[in-house]
C-alpha cells in the first residue's frame, strides 16, 4: 500500500470508517492508534486491580482478576503483533475482547460501576470503525446488560438502563465527533490542493510574465508604494550597460537637450518615487566624448483594489538613434534654409527696384507683384524654418521685446486682415467676445502668434463656418481665444500637433508643420502657455494665456 501524505487525508480513509474496512495509508498509524487506546484502558485496569488486591472487595476476586489478565494479555498482544501486515479489521478484535473482560469484572461485581469501563472499547470501535462499528457497540451493550439483567434475577429499575444509555450516548457522540473531524479534514484537504493549484498556477503566470518582461527591448522597473524597486528586468539593465565609468560613481544625466544638467530630484525614478505620472520624459545619460544614449521615459501610477497607491511602473526606452536623427535634420535643415535666405533677400530687392521703375509696364508690374509676393511668402518659411531649426533654446527669448499692449487691438486687427480670405469660403469672423485685456509681449511676436492661429482656423474650419475670437484678463494673466468650427482634431494628431513638421491629418495639409511649434515656443518666450481644446468634427479652441503685468525689475 502506498502511504497517505502526512496531513491530507484521503476520501478513502472516510469510507473505510463508514464501512469498517482498512484505510488507504492507515498502516502508518494503525499500531499507534491501537496501541494508545489499549494502554490507556491497560492503565486504569491496572489501578483498579491494585486497589483491589490492597483493599475490601465485594465480590467475586477470581473472576474479576481473570478479567484484569484478558485485558493485561491483550494488551502485551497489542504491543507485539504486526497490525500494519494484516487487514484493518482485525484491529476490531482487540476492543472487542476488551468488552469480554469487562464483562468478567462487572459480573465478579454486580453492585459496582466497573460497566463504566466499557466507555473505552465503545468509544474505540464508535470512533474508528463507522457506522458498523456503532451498530456493533450498540447490539454488544444492550445484548450484554440483558444477559446480566437475567442472571441477577433483580428488579428492572431505571439504574437498569442508565449505564447503557450513557454507553450508547458516549458511543454515538465519538462516532459523530470522528464524522465532523473526517469531514473537517476532507474540507481542508480540498481547500489545501485548491491553494497548491493556485500557487503553482501563480508560479506559471509569474514565470509567463518575467519571460514577456526580459523579452521586451525596453526597460520595466515596477516601485513599490514604499518607494522601493520590486522588479526589473533585463532590458533595464541593458540600457545602461557601456555608460557606467570605471570608479563606479552614478552616470551623469542631463535634459532633452543633452547639454543642460538634470538634477538628481528630477531623475524620472525619484519622480515616481515622489508619486509622479508623467509622459515621455527625455533624458541624456552619459558625457561626450564617451558612449551617450537618450531614454524616453513615462511613469504610470498603480493603485491597489481598495482605491490607494500602489506604487508605480516606469517604462524606458532608447530613442538615441531617433533624436541623433531629429538633430541631424535640423542641422541640415538650418544650413540649407540659411544658405537660401541671402539669395531670396536679393531677389526681393530687385524685384522692388524692378516694380518701382516708372518705365515697367503695367502688365509687367502685375507678374513682378505676383512674383515678390511668392518671394517674400518663400522668405517667410525660411525664417520659420531657422527659428525651429535652432540649437540655442534661447533663439526666441532673445528676440523678444515685450511692453504692455492691449491685446484686444492685436486681435483686431489679425482678424480684420484676415477677412478677405475667410470670405473667400464664406466664413464669419465673430469679434463680439473681445474685451480689453493688456498683456506683456513683444506686438510684432505676437501678432505672428495671431496671424498663425486665425489663419490655421480658417484653413481647417468648414465652409460657411464661424471664427470666433475673444481677449479677457484677471488682472494678473490675460487670455486669447481662437475658437473654429472646423473638422477638429484627433487624439492621435492631438498628442503631436506641437512637434516641429509635423502637419495634422486632415482635407487640407498645406504648410511645413511649424506654425504651430513655432506659436507655442513664442507663448512661452514670453511666460505664458498655449492651450488646445478639440473635438473631431465640432471645430478646435486654442487659449494663449499672456503675463498681464510686466515681470519684476521690467516695470520701466
Amino acid at each position: 500500500m502506498t502511504a497517505a501524505t502526512p496531513g491530507r487525508p484521503r476520501v478513502s480513509t472516510v469510507r473505510a470508517r463508514l464501512t469498517g474496512t482498512a484505510p488507504e495509508g492507515a498502516d502508518r498509524t494503525r499500531d499507534r492508534t491501537a496501541m494508545l487506546n489499549q494502554l490507556l484502558l491497560a492503565a486504569v485496569v491496572f489501578v483498579l486491580g491494585v486497589l483491589v488486591a490492597v483493599g475490601p472487595f465485594v465480590g467475586d476476586p477470581v473472576l474479576f482478576f481473570a478479567g484484569v489478565v484478558v485485558v493485561v494479555a491483550v494488551t502485551a498482544a497489542t504491543l507485539i503483533v504486526p497490525w500494519k501486515s494484516l487487514s484493518y479489521g482485525w484491529v476490531a478484535v482487540v476492543p472487542a475482547v476488551d468488552i469480554v473482560a469487562i464483562t468478567l469484572m462487572q459480573i465478579a461485581a454486580p453492585d459496582t460501576v466497573l460497566g463504566l469501563l466499557w466507555i473505552f472499547p465503545t468509544t474505540w470501535l464508535a470512533a474508528g470503525f463507522g457506522m458498523l462499528g456503532l451498530f456493533g457497540v450498540i447490539v454488544a451493550i444492550a445484548g450484554i446488560v440483558s444477559v446480566l439483567t437475567a442472571l441477577s434475577a433483580t428488579e428492572v429499575t431505571y439504574r437498569t438502563f442508565l449505564l447503557p444509555l450513557v454507553l450508547f450516548a458516549v458511543a454515538a457522540t465519538s462516532h459523530l465527533n470522528a464524522r465532523r473531524s473526517d469531514a473537517q479534514r476532507m474540507l481542508l484537504a480540498k481547500q489545501s490542493e485548491l491553494l497548491r493549484s493556485i500557487l503553482a498556477r501563480t508560479r506559471r503566470q509569474e514565470q509567463v510574465v518575467t519571460e514577456v518582461l526580459d523579452a521586451v527591448d525596453f526597460g520595466v522597473v515596477r516601485i513599490g508604494a514604499d518607494g522601493r524597486v520590486a522588479i526589473t528586468n533585463d532590458a533595464h539593465g541593458r540600457l545602461q550597460q557601456g555608460l557606467e565609468p570605471d570608479d563606479g560613481a552614478e552616470v551623469p544625466a542631463f535634459r532633452d537637450d543633452g547639454s543642460a544638467p538634470l538634477p538628481s530630484d528630477e531623475l524620472p525614478l525619484e519622480r515616481a518615487r515622489r508619486g509622479e505620472a508623467f509622459d515621455d520624459q527625455i533624458v541624456w545619460f552619459g558625457v561626450e566624448p564617451g558612449p551617450r544614449r537618450a531614454l524616453t521615459i513615462t511613469a504610470r501610477r498603480i493603485t491597489d483594489p481598495d482605491g490607494g497607491d500602489a506604487g508605480a511602473v516606469v517604462i524606458s526606452r532608447d530613442v538615441t538613434a531617433e533624436l541623433t536623427a531629429l538633430r541631424a535634420r535640423d542641422e541640415l535643415v538650418a544650413s540649407v534654409s540659411h544658405e537660401l535666405r541671402t539669395p531670396l533677400t536679393s531677389i526681393l530687392g530687385y524685384l522692388d527696384l524692378a516694380i518701382e521703375d516708372p518705365d515697367t509696364p503695367d502688365d509687367v508690374r502685375a507678374g513682378l507683384d505676383i512674383a515678390e509676393r511668392n518671394a517674400e511668402r518663400l522668405l517667410r518659411i525660411v525664417a520659420d524654418i531657422l527659428a525651429a531649426s535652432s540649437s540655442s533654446p534661447t533663439s526666441v527669448e532673445a528676440s523678444l521685446t515685450p511692453q504692455l499692449l492691449d491685446a484686444q487691438d492685436l486681435v483686431r486687427a489679425a482678424a480684420t486682415d484676415a477677412l478677405p480670405r475667410a470670405a473667400a469660403r464664406a466664413i464669419s469672423v465673430d469679434t463680439t467676445g473681445l474685451e480689453p485685456a493688456t498683456a506683456w509681449a513683444d506686438p510684432l511676436r505676437l501678432r505672428q502668434v495671431l496671424d498663425n492661429l486665425i489663419s490655421n482656423a480658417i484653413a481647417y474650419n468648414k465652409d460657411g463656418g464661424t471664427v470666433f475670437v475673444g481677449t479677457t484678463s484677471d488682472g494678473a494673466s490675460s487670455w486669447i481665444l481662437v475658437r473654429d468650427t472646423g473638422v477638429g482634431i484627433s487624439d492621435a494628431d492631438r498628442s503631436r500637433l506641437f512637434q516641429r513638421f509635423y502637419k495634422a491629418g486632415g482635407e487640407r495639409r498645406a504648410g511645413t508643420g511649424l506654425g504651430l511649434a513655432i506659436t507655442r515656443d513664442i507663448v512661452r518666450a514670453h511666460g505664458g502657455d498655449l492651450a488646445l481644446h478639440s473635438a473631431p468634427g465640432v471645430g478646435s479652441t486654442f487659449i494663449v494665456k499672456l503675463p498681464a503685468v510686466a515681470p519684476e525689475g521690467d516695470a520701466e
